[in-house]
Order: C-alpha cells, then structure tokens, then sequence
C-alpha cells in the first residue's frame, strides 16, 4: 500500500515561512523523482517544484523561484519544500507526488501518486 502523508501546513502571516513535509512508504521511495503542486479552489492545479531521483536535478515554477527549495531525505524516505517570503497568492492546498517521470517535471502525468494535501494559508 503506496502512501504520501504531508505536513506543516498551517497559517502564516505574509513575509513569514513555512516548510511542508511528506512521508512517503510502500515504494522504493529512492527510485522515484518526487514533485510538489498546489491547487487554490476553482483553479486548476500547479506545478511548484520537483526533485529527481538522483537528488541532482531540480526544477522551479517561475512564481516561487527564489522563495522555495525542495529537498530529499533518502535514508527518512521524506521530501521537503522550504518556502519563504510567503504572499497571500501562495494561499493553496499542497500535494505531494511520487512518479517515474515521462511527462516533463510539470505534468501531472508524470505522476503515479499522490498524498491527500495540506492546506496553506497565507494572510496579508
């Protein structure tokens, strides 16, 4: 049983930071290149960040380049998303994901997996 767990979301006062956890089990997790997305309601869901398998590669939407770093921890079986400077446009339900790629680091096909989400909320 595959399962992707995040944590640390949470309200912030804009300017402040956050960093988001998740969990993951059931996969070889050090296989996998690992990805974050965001979804605001009645929007379609966003690419923030990805990390590749090999924990050389990484990839930034241009909307939080500079203010996030995504990172892996191998032998916890967890990814990270460290996010700074926060802004009120941040405000959004995160997902975690777990995928083998194919698709580009931005598509949602690249994807097999996904945690339940967890809710930031940025107030300005």
């Amino acid at each position: 049983q595959v399962q992707l767990v995040e944590s640390g979301g949470g309200l912030v006062q804009a300017g402040g930071s956050l960093r988001l956890s998740c969990a993951v089990s059931g996969l070889t997790f050090r296989l996998y290149g690992m990805g974050w997305f965001r979804q605001a309601p009645g929007k379609e869901r966003e690419f923030v960040a990805g990390i590749g398998w090999s924990d050389t590669s990484m990839r930034y939407a241009d909307s939080v380049k500079g203010r996030v770093t995504i990172s892996r921890d191998n032998a916890k079986n967890t990814v990270y998303l460290q996010m700074n400077s926060l802004k009120p446009e941040d405000t959004a339900v995160y997902y975690c994901a777990a995928g083998a790629g194919g698709a580009g680091w931005d598509s949602s096909a690249s994807y097999n997996y996904w945690g339940q989400g967890t809710q930031v909320t940025v107030s300005s």
